[in-house]
């Protein structure tokens, strides 16, 4: 799932593909665009399963065709019409040998039948929210028992009616304060719930407006829950939070800065001539998308600077005094006359991150178009040409989907400032091993718990450079790795003077008799070269040898940017069993060899209980 389709797609097909979506166009080309893309793609199908309460044809195909785009191979099963509980409670054996990876509950108000009655007690009103709720559970229940599968389910859009009118968001028997009850009950489960994903159908609908979101007459003639129009809204929806649970998230926004972060060209202006802040129009829709970007920081999404400007000038806009904006809130900034993507590929080396996980905001249609031509992995939106309005096409593009939070996401940004403190660290040591001893690091290495698995998931989903077999699992599944008598797992946190990298490793092996094969095993660019993956080998093997495992069988499969690792097992003292044509290899340690001396300038924390 490399995320790259869109190089070989025609950029104005991309666009109509993108936020704004071009309804008629989907609709006309949708089903010769998903065979097209589907001819283009080699790698293994995703296992997607949709279990309906209403009928999904539509929303599946729309599911598929947005995933295909993004370079996602997708495999779709369908249940039957309204069977989604028997699929899931009493499956007839197709769901369980379809085995998915994800499931995705496309449930919606027409779910929810047998209101009470205007006069109903609040006994019997919390009974019936009880009751709902309770048969979701059991389906919930009855899937993550059965399957290593991510669940996404709608929660669910108001009533298109209201037989209380106003009194119905406030009375108990309301539809619409009963709706709302039942979304809170969800919003909760998957608080509480690794691998259980909430799809917000509805905030989706009043955003697209429930007029235009229910059309009775395609209710009653095919059991189409939502209008054919609002089909491709939830396709799209849906398929950016699989493409997020599968690893394929926005980690950076690459910001323009004249008439993009604020009015004007501070160069021409002066400090004093660009607009943001309170006092128009124009000024407080900057200020307010400068408000929107400093949010995204906050959860984890890195902020960049690339600009046709003197660098001082670009720094000195920052200084405004109504700029939400300040210099530090960038981990890396570009401003220069040079051209744009060789700036953003700078700031890709600058970051150590690939160019598909980067989005650029720029408000000229020209440069936009300059830079997605020569740099199609890059996530470019169309933002508009009305100021009041960037942050409208941004919000909707669905480009920042996250499958959860973890507390390593909202420390995201102050982590690439504390590596910006060890590369200074680094540059004024006398040598390397000077420099290691120097940063005093320290690392807690252990089993995968409930703690570490969000982040592990994701570590696993997002790692490209050091991954030795490119491998991906959701969250879900690394969760029945965690559980399972068949698999080992460890995780990896390395903190040192500077501050807390995060969970930076993470291990995935399968027991097989006397022997422990490696299926997984990534580590964050961030600390690439600091002794972490021989602290992990070292407590794999320790952990192996506590669990009566003889030989550790470790895999290298060729990736486009695993290049780094390919030498790894050798390096680290196992022995070659194999190598394959296309560079494909096989290793063993055996558990009775003595471990290669390695001064580990790394403190090991004793494992907790």
């Amino acid at each position: 799932m490399d995320g790259n389709m869109d190089n070989n797609m025609d950029n104005n097909t991309n666009q109509r593909l993108s936020y704004p979506l071009d309804y008629p166009f989907i609709q006309r080309h949708q089903k010769k665009l998903r065979r097209e893309l589907k001819a283009r793609l080699s790698q293994p199908a995703l296992r997607v399963a949709v279990l309906g309460g209403s009928t999904t044809q539509e929303v599946s195909n729309y599911i598929e065709l947005f995933l295909l785009q993004a370079g996602v191979n997708v495999e779709i099963f369908e249940s039957d019409y309204n069977r989604f509980y028997e699929s899931a409670l009493f499956d007839d054996g197709a769901l369980k040998a379809f085995d998915p990876q994800i499931i995705y509950l496309h449930t919606s108000s027409v779910n929810v039948t047998g209101w009470p009655a205007v006069d109903s007690t609040q006994t019997s009103i919390d009974a019936f929210i009880g009751q709902l709720v309770h048969r979701f559970q059991s389906v919930w229940t009855a899937l993550t028992e059965k399957f290593n599968a991510s669940i996404i389910q709608n929660n669910f859009e108001l009533p298109g009616t209201r037989p209380l009118g106003n009194q119905d968001a406030i009375q108990a028997a309301g539809r619409s304060y009963i709706t709302r009850q039942i979304n809170q009950r969800f919003a909760e489960h998957a608080q509480n719930t690794s691998g259980f994903i909430l799809h917000d159908l509805n905030y989706l609908s009043a955003r697209f407006g429930l007029d235009r979101w229910y059309d009775p007459a395609q209710w009653y003639a095919y059991k189409f829950a939502m209008s054919r129009e609002a089909f491709i809204e939830v396709g799209y929806s849906v398929a950016a939070q699989i493409k997020a649970a599968v690893g394929l998230v926005k980690k950076v926004v690459i910001c323009d800065l004249d008439n993009t972060l604020w009015g004007g060209v501070i160069g021409d202006d002066g400090l004093d001539g660009i607009q943001v802040g309170a006092g128009n129009a124009t000024a407080e829709g900057f200020s307010d998308l400068q408000t929107y970007l400093k949010a995204l920081r906050e959860r984890g999404i890195l902020l960049a600077v690339c600009s046709k400007n003197e660098r001082q000038n670009a720094e000195d806009g920052f200084t405004h005094p109504d700029s939400v904006l300040k210099l530090d809130d960038f981990s890396a900034f570009q401003a220069n006359w040079n051209h744009k993507p060789g700036n953003i590929e700078q700031i890709a080396r600058d970051l150590n991150l690939g160019l598909g996980a980067m989005v650029f905001l720029d408000d000229n249609p020209a440069e936009r178009a300059i830079v997605a031509q020569n740099l199609p992995a890059l996530a470019v939106p169309d933002i508009g040409d009305d100021s009041t309005r960037y942050i409208h096409f941004l919000d909707r593009s669905g480009l920042f989907e996250q499958p959860s939070l973890s507390q390593d996401d909202l420390q995201r940004a102050s982590m690439y400032a504390q590596n910006q403190q060890r590369t200074e660290l680094k540059n004024a040591s006398q040598n390397y091993g000077d420099y290691l001893q120097s940063l005093q690091m320290t690392a807690t290495i252990e089993p995968v718990n409930s703690m570490a698995l969000p982040r592990a998931a994701q570590l696993i989903n997002k790692t490209n450079q050091f991954n030795l077999t490119g491998l991906r699992f959701t969250e879900q599944e690394v969760a029945g790795f965690m559980d399972s008598p068949d698999y080992l797992t460890l995780y990896g946190r390395l903190t040192d003077r500077f501050g807390d990298n995060g969970i930076v490793s993470v291990i995935v092996g399968e027991r097989q008799g006397s022997e422990l094969h490696i299926r997984c095993w990534v580590m964050s660019c961030r600390v690439f070269k600091r002794e972490m993956e021989a602290a992990m080998l070292s407590g794999l093997l320790s952990l192996a040898k506590e669990n009566g495992i003889d030989n550790v069988i470790g895999y290298y499969v060729p990736r486009e940017k695993n290049g780094l690792v390919k030498d790894f097992y050798q390096e680290s003292g196992f022995q070659l069993l194999h190598c394959s044509d296309d560079n494909s290899s096989q290793w063993q340690y055996s558990i009775g060899s003595e471990m290669p001396e390695r001064d580990i300038p790394i403190t090991i924390n004793p494992a907790t209980e």
